[in-house]
């Protein structure tokens, strides 16, 4: 098992360094230059020039690259182009906002999608299969913003359960989970679509299997075959989609985040875009890149513990 964490740990590395080139030069061959945007229109040549220098902008592209890289390495994402502003430190007040929206987004899809998919696969053709189905390809169909649109109409403006903008305080973490619980049930939801299908149909795969008549011809409790035996083998393609969606997540935040007026990595990135502060921009994508890489390493490593004949091969 170590080596395999090791192996799997070694292979993020130049997938890493891959994916940090290919943002490096997609940013570079953008439309618009980052000292005009910065400057405005009508600012002189002579101001564009000293902005280029100050910048780092007006050197060889190779020797960008390395100072980009190396500025990873170090922690250092660079000032932004427009405020000046260290961009570490606005990550370090964004992030964890997107990163809570985030995980309570998968919690809320895991708790749900995990029993609704098992019990559609145990009660398959009824009544209540064909309603989870319906359900799992509305939920599909939906997109983020729209279904955000849908709940601040009724829990917000309708019932006023919950307020339908803003993020709340840390200090207050009750009043902070009243903010949240709108926007993580929005991600959620669809979260909840993803795994019940899966779910449903990896519970449906495993119920066929042999072992499983075995077990039943042994008399043992049906609530054990269906969670220690059938459940247990069926946790590599739900923890695979797990994974997958948390990556998709973080790109729904983005526009979750919009809707419910929330601070985070999508107000930010929005914001250079529309400013084109390439150097903001870039470090988000390399954060981004980053929360991908790692959880798809933290789903290798999951798969370990599930079953740990992965490990040898």
């Amino acid at each position: 098992m170590v080596g395999y964490i090791i192996r799997r740990i070694c292979l993020t590395i130049p997938i890493m360094v891959t994916v940090l080139t290919l943002v490096f030069l997609l940013v570079r061959v953008a439309p618009g230059d980052p000292a005009t945007a910065a400057l405005g229109d009508y600012a002189s040549k002579e101001a564009l020039e000293a902005f280029r220098k100050r910048m780092g902008l007006d050197a060889p592209l190779l020797l960008q690259y390395f100072r980009y890289i190396s500025g990873i390495c170090r922690g250092d994402l660079g000032r932004s182009l427009i405020t000046g502003i260290p961009i570490s430190s606005l990550v370090a007040s964004a992030l964890p906002y997107t990163l809570e929206l985030t995980f309570a987004g998968v919690i809320i899809g895991t708790i749900l999608g995990i029993p609704f998919g098992v019990f559609s696969a145990i009660r398959r053709n009824t009544f209540l299969d064909y309603l989870s189905r319906t359900f799992s390809l509305a939920g599909l169909s939906v997109p983020a913003f729209y279904l955000g649109i849908l709940l601040i109409l009724l829990f917000a403006v309708r019932l006023r359960f919950f307020p339908a903008v803003g993020a709340g305080s840390f200090s207050e973490p009750l009043n902070h989970l009243h903010y949240l619980f709108l926007p993580a049930l929005t991600l959620g939801l669809i979260m909840t679509a993803f795994i019940v299908r899966i779910s449903r149909s990896a519970m449906l795969n495993i119920l066929r299997e042999e072992y499983i008549r075995t077990a039943r011809s042994k008399g043992l409790p049906e609530r054990r075959v269906l969670f220690v035996h059938a459940l247990k083998n069926a946790l590599i393609p739900i923890v695979t989609i797990i994974g997958i969606y948390s990556v998709v997540l973080i790109g729904s935040s983005v526009m979750t985040e919009i809707v419910f007026s929330r601070p985070g990595l999508g107000k930010l990135l929005v914001g250079a875009m529309k400013n084109r502060d390439y150097t903001t921009l870039q470090s988000l994508m390399v954060v981004y890149t980053g929360f991908v890489v790692f959880m798809n390493l933290f789903t290798d490593l999951v798969y370990c513990f599930i079953d740990p004949r992965i490990s040898y091969e």
